[in-house]
């Protein structure tokens, strides 16, 4: 009774087509994470040895999503499999074109794809062990280098990629294909010129390396550290916290400042003081903070300068020039505001004032 049930035809295909169809996808959809998390660990295990300091807790965070999609077009495929179209549709085989034809492309498209991005998570857990290694080193240069070194991993795989799926899914011939291409490079070149430019760009900052991951640099109106060197752009965080993104092109044809490279750092600014300041208060002022300046442990007392400078309109200006013997932004805020104090001592101490924008008028009585 219920073996002749399960033979009952609707559609072109048997009740007992459908309840496997049904049960195939219902177990993988019940098994779909956990035979995800199997794959992942038995991945894992290949690569374990070379992954020091990364656990398999990224690799599971990476590949979660691809495997999972994997999984589900497999399920797919197996749960289509046992079923049929109905034979008075009268569908096209798959070697011709129609929607059997149509719906196998998209699902060859699918896996490829979905087999792509598992490869390109792969890659990103390699950096991530890469960039584990670099870290341990003193040098930076491996850090600047291990993004890139991905990013073209990356690049090389959606290549292949493609070319596999022209090949495989489109039946094209791939020889013939790459041969093609030469006869419009020029057509591709001159449509990706500012594209090109940025990737030679990004080459000559790795060969002449201007700069390298971590270092303050200035261009433009443009200050920051560097974070990331790309193929196209390279990533600025700049000292008001903002993520700024420049072209490679323009880090390479443009002056380039790269503060890091500093060896000191100059604090130069003016103090003005008022017209009734007597010249002997002036010498003494002038002689106590050159002085205590030159006698500060973080100021090179060879590089300082304090000099009566220019008659202002409104005040005597004193020129003050140091060098602070670091590179610690924080340092150097911490040694100028100390110096700035003890120069309002020295002033107040000579009876002098500091001067401010004002206007004198002379009224003369004719009578």
């Amino acid at each position: 009774m219920i073996y002749e049930t399960l033979q009952r035809t609707f559609l072109g295909n048997t009740l007992e087509n459908y309840c496997w169809f049904a049960g195939i996808i219902f177990i993988g959809l019940i098994f779909l994470r956990l035979l995800s998390r199997l794959l992942t660990l038995f991945i894992f295990r290949f690569v374990k040895k070379y992954s020091t300091g990364v656990g398999s807790d990224k690799l599971m965070f990476l590949l979660k999503k691809p495997l999972n999609t994997v999984i589900l077009l497999i399920t797919l495929y197996l749960a289509f499999n046992r079923l049929d179209f109905p034979a008075e549709w009268h569908m096209a085989a798959t070697d011709r074109f129609g929607i059997r034809l149509v719906l196998y492309r998209l699902f060859q498209i699918a896996i490829v794809g979905a087999l792509t991005w598992v490869l390109l998570r792969l890659t990103d857990f390699l950096g991530l062990v890469m960039m584990y290694r670099a870290s341990l080193t003193e040098s930076k240069s491996d850090d600047q280098l291990v993004p890139f070194v991905k990013e073209s991993i990356k690049v090389i795989i959606v290549i292949f990629a493609v070319f596999f799926m022209l090949g495989a899914v489109f039946k094209l011939n791939i020889a013939s294909l790459i041969a093609g291409l030469g006869i419009g490079g020029l057509a591709i070149a001159l449509a990706a010129k500012e594209s090109l430019e940025n990737l030679l760009g990004s080459f000559t900052i790795f060969l002449d390396r201007p700069f390298i991951i971590g270092d303050l640099i200035r261009i433009g109106g443009i200050e920051g550290h560097v974070e990331k060197i790309g193929f196209r752009s390279t990533r600025i965080r700049t000292l008001e916290k903002s993520f700024v993104t420049v072209p490679n092109k323009k880090l390479v044809d443009s002056e380039l400042d790269n503060l890091s490279l500093r060896i000191q750092r100059r604090a130069k600014f003016s103090i003005g003081l008022t017209y009734d300041t007597k010249a002997s208060q002036f010498k003494n002022i002038i002689s106590e903070i050159q002085a205590y300046i030159q006698k500060h442990p973080h100021v090179l007392p060879n590089e300082t300068r304090v000099r009566l400078f220019e008659f202002d309109s409104s005040s005597l200006n004193i020129m003050v020039l140091y060098f602070v013997d670091t590179l610690e932004y924080d340092i150097y805020l911490d040694v100028r505001e100390e110096i700035n104090y003890r120069i309002m001592e020295i002033v107040e101490n000579n009876g002098a004032s500091f001067a401010y924008p004002t206007t004198t008028v002379i009224m003369k009585n004719k009578l």
